[in-house]
């Protein structure tokens, strides 16, 4: 796996500067453009076009929260491809409310009820969203092992987000029965 902030000379971080991090997306690409490398060999064309495509990858993904918060949970060893991750008891009862509301609605579709669970579902994520914002701001500030533990304690708010996810999916469902 490339790691993108290494590749921009940054520092590991859930809140990059978005202006360095535009400003190195600029200067590599101005770096690393094909054009500027049509008369060098075929294996430096290529590389140059990798190095490119890495660029714009890095961008996509450092410029963007919800894909950089994936990304450093992976880099830093957080996420396995297949993972079977297992929600907390708590957090899975009070989903099971909210998909029991989503359930009657698909059968008995009420549009108050419905902006009810949606309202319930906001607040939800906004208390997701807040519990993020507060351990990766300490993120860097933290000794490695404080830094495992935020980790940790991310990954599961993550798992929790993509949890929700799929319930705003149901919820889209619901709004074109009403």
């Amino acid at each position: 796996m490339t790691d993108y902030f290494e590749f921009y000379g940054l520092p590991v971080s859930f809140n990059p500067d978005a202006g360095l991090v535009k400003k190195k997306f600029y200067e590599l690409s101005k770096k690393y453009h094909p054009d500027f490398y049509i008369n060098e060999s075929e294996a430096k064309q290529e590389e140059v076009l990798e190095l490119s495509t890495v660029n714009n990858k890095a961008y996509q993904v450092l410029s963007d929260p919800q894909k950089r918060l994936h990304y450093i949970l992976e880099l830093k060893g957080q996420l396995t491809e297949g993972e079977n991750y297992k929600l907390p008891q708590d957090f899975l009862m009070e989903m099971m409310d909210v998909n029991e509301s989503l359930m009657d609605l698909q059968f008995d579709p009420d549009a108050e009820r419905l902006a009810s669970v949606k309202v319930e579902v906001d607040v939800i994520e906004k208390g997701l969203s807040d519990k993020i914002a507060a351990l990766t701001a300490s993120f860097e500030s933290e000794d490695t092992d404080g830094q495992i533990r935020l980790l940790i304690a991310i990954k599961d708010l993550y798992y929790r987000n993509k949890y929700l996810y799929r319930i705003r999916e149901s919820i889209h469902k619901a709004e074109s029965a009403v």
